[in-house]
This record gives structure tokens, C-alpha cells and sequence, in this order.
């Protein structure tokens, strides 16, 4: 029997680096926890939040070709009861993993997207976004007269 995506087991945590947890599964297997998949908080020091030795519940949420296993910690948890019902407020849903319980984006995302999906994703926003304002700086330029006149120094003189 082996391990499969979407598994949740339970495994001994056997090292602890910057960015995540080793984790000794079942089958002499190890998988590891990015330091992002520990809690539902931002986790600055991964030691706050787990030991050498301790047993942990995971969530196999990848395995490579390689034969790499990639697990999470706050997945192999049950989800958190929203407060409110998960009420509107600006716009966004609270979410009880953010400060200030507000999510910025929808949460209906695939689950199984991949870093260079995601990578993808982020620039073409980033580049729409940077788009989007360097037009309106370019609009408001004109409009108050700068940049019109030939005039590099924005107003000052080079005396």
C-alpha cells in the first residue's frame, strides 16, 4: 500500500530547517512541511510550532515524479468554523487565517494548482497592475501641465 495524494496520516518530525519540517512516514518514507503549510497563522519560527521527536498529523498534498513527498499540516486539520457565517463585509469574506479576518481574493480556487501556475498567475497581475498605473501617472502628468514642457527635473531648477 502506498501513499497517495490526500492522504492524512500521522508521522514523527526528524528535522527542522528555515523553511519547513522533515516528517518520517509510514513505509520508511519522509516527506516534508513547507514552513507556509504549518499553522493557519504566519509562522515566523518554525520551532514555536513544532519539536524534534514530535508526532504530527499531515496531509499529502504532492508527491513528484522524484518521488518527493510534499505535506501539510494545517490541511490534515478539520476546517475552522467561520465567524459570522462567513459574512460579507467591503466587499471580501472574513477568513479566520488573516489578520483582520478579511480575504482579499476568492477563495474558490483550484486546490491543486502548481508554483508555476501560480508564478504565472501573480505576474500577469503584477504587470496588469503596473500597466493600469503608470497610465493614470502618465494621465495626471498631462493634465497638471508637467512633462509637457520638455522638463525633466519635475518642477525643480539646476541652479
Amino acid at each position: 500500500m502506498g501513499l497517495a495524494v490526500g492522504d492524512v496520516l500521522e508521522g514523527k518530525v526528524s528535522g527542522i530547517t528555515k523553511f519547513g519540517a522533515f516528517v518520517d512516514l509510514p513505509e520508511g518514507k519522509t516527506g516534508m512541511v513547507h514552513i507556509s503549510e504549518v499553522a493557519q497563522t504566519y509562522v515566523k519560527e518554525i520551532s514555536d510550532f513544532v519539536k524534534i521527536g514530535q508526532v504530527v498529523k499531515v496531509k499529502v498534498m504532492s508527491i513528484t515524479p522524484e518521488g518527493k513527498i510534499g505535506l501539510s499540516m494545517k490541511k490534515a486539520l478539520p476546517p475552522a468554523p467561520k465567524p459570522n457565517g462567513g459574512s460579507k463585509r467591503q466587499g471580501g469574506t472574513q477568513s479566520p487565517g488573516r489578520p483582520g479576518n478579511f480575504e482579499w481574493q476568492s477563495s474558490k480556487r483550484p486546490e491543486a494548482t502548481s508554483f508555476e501556475d501560480m508564478m504565472s498567475k501573480f505576474k500577469q497581475t503584477s504587470d496588469e497592475k503596473m500597466s493600469d498605473l503608470k497610465r493614470f501617472n502618465e494621465g495626471s502628468s498631462r493634465r497638471s501641465g508637467r512633462g509637457s514642457r520638455g522638463n525633466s527635473n519635475n518642477g525643480y531648477s539646476s541652479r
